[in-house]
């Protein structure tokens, strides 16, 4: 991916080693860190969803999110600060793209800020340690990062590339754009009346719009000649690597689909392409789909 030299969003928080530093800077706190709201899509990979982070939201139910692999990732001050220009160039990207495609329907892109952390972070949504992956909070419009979960990435899940990295974060962005638009508001409101089973179906509907939203932001890259040989094959791996069905063979070494809250291999790799090759948020409608 063609990245180096480019525009940095102004939006990121850095937080690592009690730094606080960047544009749109913001503390979470006085009441807001009282206020735990329910994060619904947690992590990006959903290893284990037995994990729970405990919490209360605004209505007493329960924060959940899913960890990341274990063995925490670990980079030179170097590699750090290169990732966080990464990071801030693809960040730039996805705000590129979602302002242009909310003009387009008469609404205005709320960017969101990303936030670096090393080891354990506060949010609005409560309290996270890196094994909780990477993740968006609903309640102060962040997403959240450890750049170590990247060495886990290539490492645990065997999907490296700069292309896979910069899909994780456009992932999270997609999640933003699901809260701006209502669907996670939507998705709060009705998991209270539905069992575990239905909740399950209804997340791993959701995780695949942000994927699909994830390949509107790469039809995007490529149009704008960032891709290289290879990134897509980079992105589509790192999708079927975090399938529910992948993690759960490699980490207990038997399938329990009616378990999935991501949706598997196939359906991720999948919904990726469908943004990737059609372009157009009403193509991503994965909640009115009759075939995931």
């Amino acid at each position: 991916m063609l990245w180096r030299g480019r525009r940095e969003s102004s939006n990121i928080e850095d937080r690592r080693g009690g730094r606080r530093s960047g544009g749109m800077t913001r503390a979470v706190g006085g009441g807001g860190l009282g206020l735990v709201i329910l994060v619904v899509i947690a992590s990006l990979l959903g290893v284990d969803p037995s994990a729970l982070l405990q919490g209360l939201n605004s209505s007493g139910e329960p924060v959940r999110t899913e960890r990341a692999p274990s063995g925490g990732g670990k980079m030179s001050a170097g590699a750090r600060d290169e990732m966080r220009r990464f990071v801030g160039v693809v960040l730039a990207d996805t705000e590129d793209v979602w302002t242009k495609i909310f003009s387009r329907h008469n609404g205005q892109y709320e960017k969101p800020t990303l936030v670096l952390f090393t080891s354990r972070v506060q949010s609005a949504c409560g309290f996270a340690k890196a094994a909780t992956g990477p993740f968006y909070c609903p309640g102060d419009r962040r997403i959240y990062i450890d750049l170590g979960f990247y060495e886990l990435l290539k490492r645990n899940f065997a999907a490296p590339g700069d292309f896979a990295q910069a899909y994780v974060i456009a992932h999270e962005v997609g999640h933003h754009v699901q809260n701006l638009t209502g669907i996670l508001g939507k998705f709060n409101q009705a998991r209270r009346t539905m069992s575990a089973a239905d909740a399950n179906r209804y997340s791993v509907r959701i995780e695949l719009q942000a994927d699909c939203y994830a390949g509107i932001w790469a039809r995007f890259a490529r149009n704008k000649g960032y891709v290289q040989r290879g990134d897509l094959d980079e992105a589509l791996n790192a999708a079927r690597q975090i399938g529910d069905d992948a993690i759960q063979k490699r980490t207990q070494g038997y399938v329990v689909p009616d378990s999935f809250n991501h949706g598997s291999s196939e359906q991720r790799r999948r919904w990726f392409l469908v943004g990737y090759e059609k372009g157009a948020v009403s193509a991503c409608n994965t909640l009115a789909s009759d075939r995931l």
